[in-house]
């Protein structure tokens, strides 16, 4: 919270940004004004609500101080940036960037609110680092509407990919470095923004549909009639990560485009070692890599979820109950900060105490249950909830080995 300090003149706010803080990583069954206001024993929802959408202070300035402190901590020369978005599920219209639409989280159209986020995995951990609202057409052509929310009444449209490459252009701009970027079929389709990554000298590994047609030496194809003319000798089994059950194998071919622009221009395929299913990626890269590079930066999207998964379970990313753009931009971006500590608190865990073998390493989950439980809400008997910490581990350490042990078995 010392980080932040500076971004709120008086300490009112200081100390109850803190509280709010502290009520999102609490063990609360619901986080939202009300029940944070009287968790941290406050008389009335008024201070949070107040924080939140009339008190002065920047939620981007603190946004960008969520990214030097994730940096700082999760630094990892080979780390990739994953952009996706995630859907929040929403009643009634006036909630801001609300309509109906596709979401992934209900996996469904529904009334929802979506937007894009901006992710940075290393080998150290991953979190989120930059944020922006999708705005639908609905909303930029009613300046009423738009005006009533919160938002500008010069608000424009912005396609997913136009957002995230507004917010990757805001990470090099702030002077840092990274290798990759990859996302899902929403972005690897798209032309512009694989333009502005290969003019920033960024590679990247972006999903593509099966009917995307790319260019080879022999001419143009989908990408599902050249995966059909892969011979089976080109096809190599890798593992795209370790999961919760052990590595994730697939197989995965290679093929080279044949592109004016610079750089080198591939399709990457990859197919289930069990159903057969497959899935394409256009790739590029200043210079070539080799393919287990590739398959890496492919496995590195997967992270994006469980970033996803955390920052709502454990850090009510998702449970925001505003209407109004600002209030929303400072919930989300609080939640970020939430989020980050946890991944950068495990990862020095990590580094400065390495588990024995019959203990899984700590995980997220356990440091929020062991932060709410040993410093929000102190007990006078924390060895017992730490004697609870270790069985819990241990359980999961023996559930992970059985996983491994039936995986090799298998081959």
């Amino acid at each position: 919270m010392g980080r932040i300090a500076g971004r709120f003149a008086r300490v009112e706010p200081r100390r109850r940004v803190r509280d709010l803080v502290r009520g999102l990583l609490s063990d609360l069954p619901r986080k939202n004004c009300w029940s944070i206001a009287e968790w941290a024993g406050e008389a009335s929802p008024d201070g949070m609500q107040h924080l939140l959408g009339r008190a002065r202070w920047d939620a981007d300035r603190v946004r960008d101080d969520v990214r030097e402190y994730v940096l700082e901590h999760l630094y990892d020369e080979d780390a990739v940036l994953v952009v996706d978005e995630t859907g929040d599920v929403k009643k009634g219209t006036h909630t801001v960037g609300v309509q109906r639409q596709y979401t992934g989280t209900a996996g469904r159209i529904e009334n929802a609110q979506v937007a894009v986020y901006l992710v940075y995995a290393g080998l150290r951990g991953h979190a989120a680092v930059d944020r922006e609202l999708y705005v639908p057409r609905s909303w930029t052509c009613d300046p009423d509407r738009c005006r009533a929310a919160g938002l500008g009444e010069d608000t424009v449209f912005a396609t997913k990919p136009e957002l995230a490459a507004r917010m990757i252009g805001r990470f090099l701009d702030a002077g840092h470095r990274v290798s990759w970027v990859a996302g899902d079929e929403v972005y690897g389709g798209n032309p512009k923004l694989r333009s502005v990554l290969e003019e920033r000298g960024v590679g990247y590994v972006l999903a593509v549909a099966c009917s995307a047609e790319v260019t080879t030496g022999a001419g143009k194809f989908r990408a599902d009639v050249l995966a059909a003319k892969v011979p089976k000798r080109a096809w190599q089994k890798l593992s795209a990560g370790a999961g919760a059950k052990g590595h994730r194998f697939y197989d995965w071919a290679v093929i080279d485009l044949a592109e004016v622009r610079p750089g080198s221009h591939r399709l990457l395929i990859r197919r289930n070692r069990t159903t057969g299913e497959l899935a394409y990626y256009r790739c590029w890269s200043p210079a070539p890599v080799p393919l287990s590079t590739l398959v890496r930066v492919a496995g590195s999207r997967w992270r994006v979820e469980e970033t996803f998964q955390a920052g709502k379970g454990l850090a009510g990313l998702d449970e925001h109950q505003v209407r109004r753009f600002t209030s929303w931009s400072r919930w989300v971006t609080l939640a970020m900060l939430a989020h980050a500590f946890l991944a950068v608190v495990r990862a020095d865990e990590h580094a400065r105490h390495p588990a024995p073998e019959d203990l899984i390493p700590l995980t997220c989950n356990e440091i929020q249950r062991l932060f709410t439980t040993l410093v929000v809400r102190p007990v006078r008997d924390a060895a017992h909830r730490l004697r609870w910490s270790a069985w819990r581990r241990r359980h999961q350490a023996r559930a992970q080995a059985s996983h491994y042990h039936r995986q090799a078995a298998g081959g």
